[in-house]
């Protein structure tokens, strides 16, 4: 259970990265910032929140309820939504559509059985299954009512049909009522009649908690199928949020916070937990860590950045553009389904140090996970009855990791279990020996994490080599080297509190709330060769979402002053399937101008998205979601001097000296080893190297160098550069 104490910002908090394998802390207090870690305990988050929060309060020499009473907020990232998806635990959920529209959802859009799939699956026709379905086709009603693309309600809401579907969905076990209309994001009258009529026909106190989840309070754009999905996933992870994250918040109760829990939201911000949906939590941790990314490369001046959070359980990719820029997406892929919600986008593969390692057969190699050890047993080392061979083993087996000493010696490695597991799943299949074994482990995962960042730039149009690669999570600052000798980069960024850096990323996020419309906005007819002149309904919608945001946050006790707003609008080329996301300046359209000025951002930001001379304004230029961010400025950890400022390099001697295998290199190598005092700024380390923290690893491979600068962060470098 490591822990770090450095020089911070003077402001008092606690967040927390709750991950598949370890939870992490990290506590702004005063003038010092503390990173704790320990294992997650699935069975009751609170335990491990608890055990990380107890070696924190140890560090500043205080009890646990003095600096519970004293902070200004509790901030929790957690994996609760991620996990009941993988496990399939959520209640049975009944579905009411408009008549006509049963088979939306288990269509599936055709090409359903794709979704969420590699590429190479989604290719597999014919073993394509589509997966088990969240809403099984008895549970889904169909109701006489329909409003049409522009509002206009064609045929009445039938209430008698209504009462009766609501009935036989209960009588057939349904414990949480999903309402989706069609088109009911441009008139929700009928959704919020059925909300109504559930409630008279079934009293609180009659069924309990059970609720009545409305599509377009989800989802506020077109879209049946992701709409639909989006409040079906809502749904099925509403209990598992409402149980597990409110037991955290009795858990705070108790030990002396008074103040209202703040839960990370995968949009990017942060609200209080009676403001936040199920399923904007869902991936929140890794979101977390790209919005400590945008927060450094910004106050650092790093200019373009990929982060990269290699945890226990996963491996995460974001990408910040110079500017602070963060990608979205407005149409994810959670689990199997597409759901219809502003997400940052993120990229996850299974290589974390819990990964398991297992023999492929066809290509007759090893496979890194997607399955993964987790926090319980872990990995084979971890001695907890684990008997699968995974990262972590491969690289105790290399030498990279000290057994007494790993996690601050709060978890003991036993070398006999990791080297009895990888000789036993692993060595008779691959005709080789433990340590030629556990460098094709390390060669393959490090491989598999660069091809995943080098794909995910390239399609984007951009090239590794303009990046500043952060490393962060427990893993990331062992593996950095070896994933940037695959991608060809020759820098890359420990960042500061590295092993905890998700978590310190939910301590500077900005309270905030994402409201969006669907539109038909033409800015430009191409036919009548037009310009768009209603303005008053385009600014009453704005002015709509800005009080939906507004609502938002003054009920969280914030002014109305203090309260922010950004617009964002999705907008096309006449009716091109490709949508581009434009943040403007503009909070209103008076004049031909602005409308001009609006299209002139998007031809420029189209460009910079898919090259200058692809746009099309001959095919006309249409707006198709007006999107606004409300948001509250907070307080955030100041990450000054992480740049190298060029001073002569301080050296200093190894502890101890140590034979290390390196990938590429037959024979063992002595190699030095490093303790705390290698995180003093300006101190310098010509690889091979390892360098052991009470927070986490760094391994320094051969031609590459070490410098740390200030809080903890580390550069590392290519010689030949």
């Amino acid at each position: 259970m490591p822990g770090m104490v450095t020089e911070g910002a003077a402001m008092k908090r606690v967040s927390v990265d709750i991950g598949g394998t370890f939870t992490d802390c990290f506590v702004a207090w005063g003038d010092k910032n503390i990173q704790a870690k320990a294992l997650t305990t699935h069975q009751n988050l609170a335990l491990g929140f608890n055990s990380a929060l107890e070696y924190a309060s140890g560090e500043l020499g205080i009890e646990v309820p003095t600096l519970l009473s004293q902070v200004d907020s509790v901030r929790y990232a957690t994996t609760l939504g991620t996990n009941a998806l993988i496990e399939r635990k959520g209640p049975r959920i009944g579905l009411l559509v408009t008549a006509g529209f049963k088979s939306t959802v288990p269509c599936s859009r055709g090409r359903g059985y794709g979704v969420g799939l590699s590429q190479d699956r989604q290719q597999d026709i014919p073993s394509a299954q589509r997966p088990d379905p969240i809403v099984p086709i008895p549970l889904i009603r169909e109701v006489r009512e329909r409003i049409d693309y522009t509002g206009h309600v064609f045929l009445r809401l039938d209430e008698q049909d209504v009462r009766r579907k609501i009935r036989e969905l209960v009588d057939a076990g349904a414990q949480a009522i999903v309402v989706a209309f069609t088109n009911s994001v441009v008139n929700a009258e009928h959704e919020l009649r059925v909300r109504e009529i559930f409630n008279e026909e079934f009293p609180g106190h009659l069924l309990g908690s059970i609720p009545c989840l409305l599509s377009h309070l989800v989802a506020g754009r077109k879209g049946e199928y992701a709409r639909t999905t989006s409040t079906i996933m809502d749904a099925f992870l509403h209990a598992v949020m409402y149980h597990g994250l409110g037991s955290l918040e009795l858990n705070l109760r108790t030990r002396g916070y008074e103040k209202p829990m703040l839960v990370n939201h995968n949009s990017g911000g942060m609200a209080q937990l009676n403001s936040t949906d199920a399923l904007q939590t869902v991936h929140s941790g890794p979101v977390s860590g790209i919005a400590a990314s945008d927060h450094l490369a910004l106050q650092s001046e790093l200019g373009n950045v990929v982060a990269t959070d290699m945890g226990g359980t996963s491996f995460d990719i974001g990408i910040v553009t110079q500017g602070g820029v963060k990608h979205y997406d407005f149409n994810p892929v959670i689990d199997r389904w597409q759901v219809s919600i502003p997400m940052v986008e993120l990229v996850t593969l299974g290589a974390g140090g819990g990964s398991i390692a297992s023999y492929d057969r066809m290509f007759e190699t090893v496979q890194i996970g997607p399955e993964s050890a987790g926090s319980d047993p872990g990995p084979a080392c971890y001695d907890k009855g684990g008997m699968k061979p995974t990262v972590t083993d491969a690289d105790l087996m290399l030498g990279y990791l000290e057994t007494d000493n790993y996690a601050d010696g709060f978890i003991k490695l036993n070398p006999r279990r990791a080297r009895m597991a990888i000789e036993e799943e692993l060595c008779d299949d691959l005709d080789l020996d433990v340590v030629e074994t556990c460098k094709l482990i390390k060669r393959t995962v490090d491989a598999n994490m660069a091809n995943g960042i080098s794909t995910e730039l390239r399609t984007r149009g951009y090239e590794p080599r303009d990046f500043t690669m952060l490393a962060y999570g427990g893993n990331g600052p062992l593996h950095a080297c070896g994933i940037a000798n695959v991608l060809g980069v020759d820098r890359v960024l420990a960042p500061p509190f590295s092993a905890v850096f998700s978590a310190c990323g939910a301590g500077s996020m900005n309270q905030m709330h994402i409201h969006e419309v669907s539109t038909w906005t033409v800015l430009f007819d191409a036919n009548q060769s037009s310009f768009f002149s209603d303005f008053d309904s385009f600014n009453t919608a704005v002015e709509e979402l800005e009080g939906r945001g507004r609502e938002d946050l003054v009920r969280q006790g914030f002014e109305e002053s203090q309260v922010q707003h950004r617009l964002e609008l999705d907008m096309r080329y006449g009716n091109q399937r490709v949508q581009t996301a434009v943040v403007t300046e503009l909070r209103r359209l008076e004049s031909r101008r602005d409308v001009l000025k609006l299209i002139d951002q998007f031809h420029t930001r189209y460009g910079e998205r898919f090259g200058q001379g692809s746009q099309a304004p001959e095919a006309g230029v249409r707006i198709n979601t007006i999107r606004v961010c409300s948001f509250v400025e907070q307080t955030a950890v100041t990450f000054d001097g992480v740049k190298l400022n060029g001073r002569t390099p301080t050296a200093i001697e190894p502890v101890e000296q140590r034979m290390v295998h390196f990938v590429g290199i037959d024979s063992p190598v002595q190699t030095p080893v490093f303790g705390e005092a290698a995180l003093e700024p300006g101190t310098h380390i010509t690889g091979p190297a390892i360098v052991t923290t009470r927070a986490t690893t760094y391994l320094v491979e051969p031609g590459w160098s070490y410098s740390a600068a200030r809080h903890g962060a580390v550069w590392f470098t290519r010689d030949d550069a």
